[in-house]
């Protein structure tokens, strides 16, 4: 568990973009800079199979794999996933290097709802073995946050769009280390091709909430991935950690999402969840006593004691004020001194039934903003109760 769910309810200032490594071998790109996965486990090139027959994708998966090798010496293999010729779902493969390709799914590709379930059973696996809880709901929210109610086109409003995968975005400085997160879902992604990144990113989140004994997010799914790099935001739409006025500022960023007060403060309360790291963001402590023996890689500074349990303990935990290896950011303190967000700070303190519920509808909501669907009402995943 590397990383803390986003700061000021969506991510910290981060004052460095995240590294990139230059990969031993690298295949030829025509659109931008290829990312290096810190993991390698990424893809690298963009490889198309839209033969509906049998024999015609074979063929076409032979032409493909010869050019490929006369086109690059580097290359020392090259295959397609059988889920590859799944018309919906991402072009994307993945080379020995680790290198993340530039391109993207084909536009107005759905999901496939068998394989978003299968895909949220891998995630639940990993989130056992890698504790990474917090990064990937991190990812989810970066993924989502940057939207904007005031553009109406699609995808220039940004939202649940899948454009965080593109390098030109990761580096944001808001976005420092989300490519770790990419990194660890990637060989889902990989191995689910009809699942878009958009839905991937979300799923992920969405999952990690609930494995972490959150409430069940009523989320559906659906979302179209942009189709390249070129359809990112600009740089500046999330918010930052310390701000001169934290309320005015949390106000700015969220109102222009379209949330309210009462989402503000319950979003808030995914601090629960997760650790700062100075290093990355500027804020909080190398390590503390709840932190320096991890799970996950040891260090940080974390909000809560338990910080890989969702609960209301981050509420409870700002309201004391006892514990200095606690973090408190100006954008935490700030809902218990101004009076609106107060009024439900306070309720989520006494109350964490009544947290968990705000909690998954605007989670939920905020899963949804910017997104285009196809089908246009979207997908509910039909897996009964929790």
């Amino acid at each position: 568990m590397a990383d803390p769910v986003v700061a000021s309810h969506l991510s910290l200032v981060l004052k460095a973009p995240p590294t990139i490594s230059s990969p031993s071998h690298s295949l030829p790109q025509q659109h931008s800079k290829p990312m290096a996965s810190s993991l390698n486990s990424a893809a690298s090139l963009r490889l198309f199979a839209s033969s509906s027959s049998s024999s015609s994708s074979a063929a076409a998966r032979l032409s493909l794999r010869s050019t490929s090798l006369s086109f690059s010496s580097s290359l020392k293999s090259l295959a397609f996933s059988p889920l590859s010729r799944h018309k919906r779902g991402s072009a994307v493969s993945m080379s020995s290097t680790g290198v993340f390709s530039s391109v993207a799914s084909p536009k107005c590709a759905a999901s496939d709802p068998d394989q978003l379930k299968s895909a949220r059973e891998d995630i639940k696996e990993l989130l056992k073995s890698k504790f990474c809880h917090p990064i990937l709901v991190r990812l989810g929210w970066h993924d989502a946050g940057t939207y904007n109610k005031n553009i109406e086109e699609w995808p220039r409003r940004g939202g649940a769009n899948g454009s965080l995968r593109f390098e030109v975005e990761l580096k944001h400085a808001a976005n420092a280390g989300l490519v770790n997160a990419l990194n660890l879902i990637q060989h889902i992604k990989d191995k689910y091709s009809g699942v878009t990144y958009a839905d991937l990113f979300q799923l992920a989140s969405a999952t990690a909430i609930e494995e972490a004994g959150g409430p069940k997010i009523p989320m559906k799914y659906g979302r179209v991935d942009v189709s390249g790099p070129n359809e990112c935001p600009e740089e500046g739409r999330l918010p930052a950690a310390g701000p001169p006025s934290p309320a005015d500022h949390l106000r700015e960023v969220f109102y222009r999402m379209g949330l309210n007060d009462k989402e503000i403060v319950a979003l808030s309360g995914a601090h629960t969840l997760g650790r700062s790291r100075p290093e990355r963001s500027g804020w909080g402590k190398p390590e503390t006593k709840y932190t320096k023996d991890g799970p996950g890689a040891p260090g940080g500074q974390s909000w809560t004691v338990q910080w890989l349990k969702f609960d209301n303990s981050y509420f409870k935990d700002i309201k004391a004020k006892r514990d200095e290896d606690l973090l408190v950011l100006p954008t935490d303190a700030v809902l218990f001194e101004d009076p609106s967000f107060k009024v439900y700070a306070e309720k989520y303190a006494e109350d964490q039934e009544t947290f968990f519920k705000d909690y998954a509808e605007a989670h939920a909501k905020l899963s949804n903003l910017g997104a285009k669907f196809n089908p246009p009402e979207g997908i509910v995943l039909d897996d009964g109760p929790r």
